[in-house]
C-alpha cells in the first residue's frame, strides 16, 4: 500500500479523490451563496449558522487539507511528467490531436484558480469566519453580514468593484476549464475508463462545470448590478412589536416603522 501511494498512479488517485471532494464543496458553496439572490437576510442567517462553530472550523480545516493535497500532487505529477517526456514535451507535433486545451494547461489553470481563491479568502473568509474567531473589531460590517460584504465589494467600491467583477469572471472561466476536464478525468483515474462511460462523464462534466461557474458568475453580476437589497432591515428573532403591528396593519397612531424584509408595509399609515 505504501508503494502504491508513491507510484504515479497512486498520486493520480490522491489528486483525483481530493479533486472530487473539492467539487462537492463547490456544489454546496454555490447552493449556499444563491440564497443571497432571493433573500439577503436569509443568507446572513446562513452565514451566522456557518460561523465560528466547531463543525464549521473542522470543515474548513478538512477543506484546506484537501486543497493542499490537490495542489501539491498536481505540482509533483507535472514535474514527473515533464521529466519523463524530456525534450519531447516541446514538440507539438507529437501531441495527439484530441488533447484538450485544459488537459495541456491544467497546472496553469490551477494556479489562476489558487490566486483567485486567495483573493476570495482575503475578502470574505478573513472578514467573516476568521474575524469572528479572532474577535476582530472595527470592520465595515459584522462577520455574519455576508450580503453586505458581497454588496460592498462588487457594487459599492466604484472602480474597484468593476475590477473585482472582471477578476472574478476570469477566475470562473479558468475554473470552468479546470472542472470540465478534471471532473471526468478524476473518474477515469479511479477506474471508469471504458468507452461507454467516458463520453457520458464528459457530457456530465460540461453540464456540471457550466452550472457551477454560471451560478457563481450570476451572483457576482447580480451584486455588481446593485440588485442585492441591503438597506431593508432584517427581522431579528423576537422582533420589535412595531414590526408585528405594521404587518397586521393595526398600529394606532404610531408611525409605521420601515418593514423588515418579507413583511408587508402598513396599510393604514397616517390614519
Amino acid at each position: 500500500m505504501k508503494g502504491f501511494f508513491k507510484s504515479s498512479i497512486g498520486k493520480k488517485v490522491i489528486m483525483s479523490v481530493s479533486g472530487l471532494f473539492l467539487i462537492l464543496f463547490l456544489l454546496f458553496h454555490l447552493c449556499m451563496n444563491l440564497v443571497v439572490v432571493f433573500s439577503p437576510c436569509a443568507y446572513n442567517e446562513v452565514c451566522a449558522f456557518l460561523g465560528s462553530n466547531w463543525y464549521a472550523v473542522a470543515g474548513t480545516m478538512v477543506l484546506a487539507a484537501g486543497f493542499l493535497l490537490h495542489i501539491i500532487y498536481a505540482f509533483v505529477l507535472t514535474v514527473q511528467n515533464r521529466k519523463a517526456r524530456g525534450k519531447d514535451r516541446y514538440d507539438s507535433q507529437n501531441l495527439p490531436k484530441d488533447v484538450e486545451f485544459a488537459s495541456k494547461n491544467m497546472l496553469v489553470l490551477g494556479i489562476i484558480i489558487a490566486c483567485g481563491l486567495l483573493t476570495h479568502f482575503g475578502q470574505f473568509w478573513a472578514k467573516m469566519m476568521f474575524a469572528e474567531l479572532a474577535g476582530c473589531e472595527g470592520l465595515q460590517f459584522g462577520p455574519t453580514q455576508g450580503a453586505q460584504w458581497i454588496n460592498y465589494y462588487f457594487h459599492d467600491c466604484g472602480g474597484l468593484s468593476i475590477a473585482l467583477t472582471i477578476v472574478y469572471l476570469v477566475w470562473f472561466a479558468a475554473l470552468w476549464l479546470h472542472l470540465n476536464h478534471g471532473f471526468w478525468s478524476a473518474f477515469h483515474t479511479v477506474g471508469l475508463s471504458n468507452s461507454l462511460w467516458i463520453p457520458r462523464l464528459k457530457c456530465i462534466a460540461k453540464w456540471f462545470s457550466t452550472i457551477i461557474c454560471a451560478g457563481f458568475a450570476f451572483i457576482v453580476i447580480w451584486a455588481a448590478a446593485g440588485a442585492i437589497d441591503t438597506k431593508t432591515p432584517c427581522c431579528p428573532k423576537g422582533k420589535p412589536e412595531v414590526h408585528n403591528q405594521c404587518q397586521s396593519g393595526h398600529h394606532g397612531d404610531k408611525p409605521c416603522d420601515k418593514p423588515c424584509q418579507g413583511e408587508k408595509p402598513c396599510q393604514n399609515q397616517g390614519k
